[in-house]
């Protein structure tokens, strides 16, 4: 068994108001929550100081997005900065939609993931594949350079501020999940890289999570896998079921 610390992260997306977000609160504190599970959600910005001031402390909260830089002329966006003066201590960068939708390219999230950890934000840094790469044999490739970028811009020291989401493109909100065996073998061949290219020890020590589809009926088989260490859950994070998902290891 993994020594690594279970971690499911709630990715709430452009979801929710406060009426709504109350209801997950209440699902969420009444639980059970396993306390051998790391529980982090992402919220939208507007509600980031109402979530963490409703949520029980042992619940982290997460924006789902920020800027590379401290402050300056850049309407619309925030800072690491900002997310920590409301007592917020996660980000998740580079998820699918900022990369695919809003054509966030791999230089800038790696540039969003040094200046989030610099200012001592916790990360969770996303990478996956489109369904066009894997169906012509490109997922190592396409996930390995996109884990470079970030890897690159990681502060000595950091590592244990950064878990990391692997999210098939093809798997987010289409229903289709990659098997538990698809997922541990991209899973699986991740950690190696990290041991080649960063160290043994990151590769032991960091937290492999993953992302597409996850639900409360093919949660436990993917907690299963030997590198699978927990999951980023987006629309079933928003249903009371998704605290079976947070509970997928008992």
């Amino acid at each position: 068994m993994s020594s690594r610390k279970f971690f499911v992260g709630g990715n709430w997306k452009m979801n929710g108001n406060k009426k709504e977000i109350d209801a997950i609160i209440d699902f969420l504190t009444v639980g059970p929550i396993d306390s051998n599970t790391e529980l982090v959600c992402g919220v939208p910005s507007c509600y980031l100081e109402y979530a963490r001031q409703k949520l029980p402390a042992s619940i982290g909260v997460a924006a789902q997005n920020c800027y590379k830089v401290a402050k300056g002329a850049f309407t619309g966006e925030i800072s690491p900065a900002m997310i920590k003066d409301i007592g917020c201590s996660w980000v998740i960068l580079g998820h699918s939609e900022r990369r695919n939708v809003f054509g966030e390219s791999d230089l800038l999230i790696g540039e969003k993931v040094a200046h989030a950890l610099n200012e001592g934000l916790n990360v969770i840094p996303c990478i996956g594949e489109k369904l066009e790469e894997r169906e012509a044999g490109k997922t190592e490739e396409v996930v390995f350079a996109q884990l470079k970028a970030i890897v690159e811009k990681i502060p000595e020291g950091k590592w244990d501020s950064v878990v990391i989401a692997y999210e098939p493109v093809w798997a987010i909100g289409t229903g289709k999940t990659a098997s538990p065996q698809q997922a541990q073998e991209v899973h699986g061949k991740l950690r190696q890289w990290l041991a080649e290219n960063v160290s043994p020890d990151v590769a032991q020590k960091t937290r492999i999570i993953y992302g597409g589809s996850v639900t409360a009926e093919n949660c436990r088989e993917l907690a299963k896998e030997a590198d699978i260490d927990g999951s980023l859950v987006g629309g079933a994070s928003l249903k009371p079921d998704f605290v079976h998902i947070v509970n997928a290891t008992q």
